[in-house]
């Protein structure tokens, strides 16, 4: 198997889902006590969090660049960004490291082609959902439009993330209202909803809403154990 490098810690709430379904879907298709190769780099979220509210994306992405030439160095055959947010410097990182990043956006994307969707709803942090990394990626790259909420209510799934979901918090008025938000991109269209902060899975799941779902956390997880497969090549 290839080893999987991992740049975590954004939130660690999140870095332990990826590790557990990463090694869990290697051990149902390897069967025994197979598990995946994989080295991690988890980072101090609070110095991160500072640099992000601040808007120092250079200073994130030498950070970030940083972090994947040592897990590059450690052994890792590509790389994964444990959040979307993160995924902002995605390119400059695989550029500067020289080595692939597995980029969730694109993870995504070809999940939802394969649904069939044109035209989905996209939660996340205001980075996520406000700067065109990602919505632009989808859109120029499958074909897929990206709608987000009302600008008070990117502020509400921003706050819920960071001050809840980042801490391990889940509150039913929180996931409630999360419900409501999801409804009214309903309303203007989606066809489904990107889960597109790696937290929010942690609060909402499929079975919370009518459409179609789409968990970044597992999709981004399962497209590196495909890649990491003995017959990916």
């Amino acid at each position: 198997m290839k080893t999987i490098g991992l740049i975590g810690g954004m939130s660690w709430e999140s870095s332990i889902e990826y590790y557990r379904i990463i090694n869990e879907a290697v051990r149902e298709q390897m069967g025994g006590l197979h598990s995946a190769p994989i080295v991690m780099h988890s980072v101090e979220f609070e110095d991160i969090r500072a640099l992000q509210d601040k808007g120092e994306w250079a200073e994130l992405t030498n950070i970030m660049a940083d972090m994947a030439r040592g897990l590059k160095w450690a052994g890792a055959d590509f790389i994964l960004i444990c959040t979307n947010t993160m995924h902002i410097m995605a390119d400059d990182v695989q550029r500067r490291a020289g080595i692939d990043v597995l980029h969730i956006a694109d993870a995504t994307g070809l999940e939802i082609r394969r649904a069939g969707l044109k035209k989905v709803g996209l939660l996340g942090t205001r980075f996520t959902m406000e700067k065109d990394f990602y919505t632009g990626r989808l859109k120029d790259g499958f074909g897929i439009e990206a709608i987000i909420p009302e600008e008070a209510e990117r502020q509400e799934v921003h706050d819920i993330i960071f001050k809840e979901l980042c801490a391990g918090v889940i509150r039913p008025e929180s996931k409630a209202r999360l419900k409501e938000i999801i409804a009214g991109l309903s309303s203007r269209g989606a066809e489904g909803i990107i889960l597109g902060c790696t937290e929010i899975p942690l609060i909402i799941g499929q079975g919370d809403v009518p459409l179609p779902v789409f968990d970044t956390t597992r999709i981004h997880a399962m497209a590196a154990v495909g890649r990491a497969m003995p017959q990916a090549g």
